[in-house]
């Protein structure tokens, strides 16, 4: 885990997000990865909870190939990988600059009303054993995310516990933390209702 000096803002790694690729007309999830950094759990696990949580997410699949992402980020930071891999047919994935622009506008307004209430607070819940239990709630948030995607926003959801943990350790904020395991259990209860009604 990286010491508390290397924090950022959600504005700071949403700017790596959207400057990624350097102006070409499609971005790579490679060129994403690369702008963020390889070797920090928080901000890669923060790119695709952010992503399904922007417009991007009405693209059909989105919230599909994100959870196949933080599955494979989660299982690598049980493992104890510092850095962190994908295969090549994600990696090669691309999004239009345009799609990324409109998606870009909307993490900006997010992050500048995010970026006030976040502070360093509660540490103990981000550094191990708790951050362990952390890429185990995101694991399992990733296997339900793609039976999700057949209930409208429910996602959005899952998307927000994501993006909530990333940025937890981002930003070293247990308390977004806490918010996150309430947000997967919400996750947890709209799966199971999904599947009484259905």
């Amino acid at each position: 885990m990286a010491q508390q000096d290397d924090a950022k803002s959600l504005s700071e790694v949403v700017d790596e997000i959207t400057s990624a690729g350097e102006r070409k007309e499609q971005i790579s999830v490679e060129e994403i990865m690369n702008a963020v950094g390889r070797r920090s759990f928080g901000p890669l696990l923060l790119v695709p909870g952010l992503i399904v949580l922007s417009p991007l997410s009405g693209v059909p699949g989105v919230p599909t190939l994100g959870g196949i992402v933080i599955f494979l980020f989660s299982v690598q930071m049980l493992l104890g990988r510092e850095y962190f891999w994908l295969p090549a047919f994600i990696l090669r994935r691309q999004v239009s600059r345009d799609r990324m622009a409109k998606a870009g506008r909307f993490l900006a307004w997010l992050a500048r009303w995010a970026d006030k209430v976040i502070k360093p607070r509660l540490l103990f819940l981000l550094h191990k054993p708790a951050s362990h239990v952390v890429a185990v709630a995101c694991t399992l948030i990733a296997v339900i995310m793609p039976p999700l995607e057949l209930i409208p926003f429910a996602n959005v959801v899952t998307a927000s516990a994501i993006s909530a943990f990333g940025l937890a350790l981002v930003a070293y904020d247990g308390v977004l933390a806490v918010l996150a395991f309430l947000l997967t259990g919400v996750s947890f209860y709209l799966l199971v209702s999904g599947l009484l009604l259905s």
